[in-house]
């Protein structure tokens, strides 16, 4: 069951340090964007990459897009050894990020974001004018739609 919520509150639970970048992000800030994943900017330090680890694991992550027969291992030097990722889990899709391009990595993304209540546990997602600058610079075509949602967020924030 895809529960993408839930997953970024165990997140927060566990006390990890990480920004909700992606789709999450737009629904939290109000927008009707469907997402199937959940992105997130992580920070890189050792006790973090434990804590997500430590969050994952019983999800069973493997690389999106690669054999199930082929052998993975998923622990916190996983994590230690690469930046982005793009993980499956029993609960739903799940985008680490170690930097986002046109922004940069979690220092830089942590002070341009706000925090909300998720559940009873306080989490941070990225700015509507952050969520835009991140979408741009992607350039894919999918990211038009959320595109459209943000800007019309933005709208309805100055109109306020």
């Amino acid at each position: 069951m895809i529960n993408l919520f839930e997953i970024a509150r165990r997140f927060s639970e566990a006390g990890a340090d990480f920004v909700i970048v992606g789709g999450v992000a737009i629904r939290s800030h109000g927008g009707n964007y469907i997402t199937e994943d959940l992105d997130i900017c992580y920070s890189r330090t050792r006790d973090n990459l434990k804590k997500i680890a430590d969050v994952l694991t019983p999800l069973k992550p493997r690389p999106r897009g690669i054999d199930d027969n082929l052998p993975f291992v998923f622990d916190w030097s996983t994590l230690q050894h690469g930046t982005n990722f793009t993980f499956k889990t029993t609960m739903g899709d799940v985008d680490l990020l170690g930097e986002v391009k046109g922004l940069g990595i979690y220092d830089d993304l942590v002070n341009d974001s706000l925090t909300i209540d998720l559940d009873g546990y306080s989490t941070k997602i990225l700015s509507i004018p952050s969520l835009i600058i991140a979408k741009k610079a992607a350039g894919r075509p999918k990211d038009e739609a959320g595109l459209q949602v943000l800007y019309a967020l933005q709208e309805s924030e100055r109109d306020k």
